[in-house]
């Protein structure tokens, strides 16, 4: 039997059974869901990858306290957790100083690493502000869509399982998402001419 053909019940029973390996096989097969949907939340990579870490923590703590008892329904468990963390994050950082310059800008997301050339990191992030920048234009349900699918890799069904929406919907949604984006990046370049 392949990992590929073995449910997410069988892997966790195994893994409680002390094989370690199909905890990473749950952790692989997941991973762009979870980390999609908290990214969702915090738009902040690197933040929502320390969340994808806590959440599987979270997990594994459930695991060994034997308190697990969702079966056949992990992803939507592991789903919650995770937009839970994020949202938790956000609570405390409300009570938490942010440390601004006279332009209002977090200095310390302003300190990065060097490791790309100058001209390569401003080309990247000017491209990447682009289409953040577009994205935030759209409604919060289409973006919401087209985050999870694109960046997420998660099918129709999954968005609408998250999303507690029909599959039409999220279908609608997303193709909303891709004309608004299209009418707005045509709408860019006419005034660029």
């Amino acid at each position: 039997m392949t990992k590929a053909k073995i449910s997410d019940q069988e892997l966790i029973d195994s893994y409680r059974s002390g094989n370690e390996m199909c905890l990473e096989t749950l952790i692989k097969r997941h991973k762009s869901k979870v980390f999609t949907t908290i990214y969702l939340v915090v738009h902040d990579r690197y933040l929502a990858e320390d969340l994808f870490q806590e959440t599987f923590i979270k997990v594994v703590q459930t695991f060994r306290s034997d308190k697990y008892n969702e079966e056949g329904k992990f992803l939507p468990w592991v789903l919650r957790i995770g937009r839970n963390l994020a949202i938790d994050y956000f609570r405390k950082a409300k009570r938490t100083p942010v440390i601004t310059d006279t332009a209002g800008n977090d200095i310390l997301s302003c300190i990065s690493i060097a490791e790309e050339s100058r001209e390569d990191g401003m080309m990247r992030r000017e491209s990447e502000h682009s289409i953040r920048e577009l994205v935030k234009l759209l409604p919060e349900e289409q973006r919401e869509v087209l985050i999870m699918r694109h960046y997420g890799d998660m099918s129709f069904k999954e968005i609408a399982d998250v999303t507690g929406v029909s599959i039409n919907t999220a279908l609608g949604r997303m193709r909303y998402a891709l004309n608004n984006m299209r009418k707005m990046i045509l709408e860019k370049e006419m005034v660029l001419r």
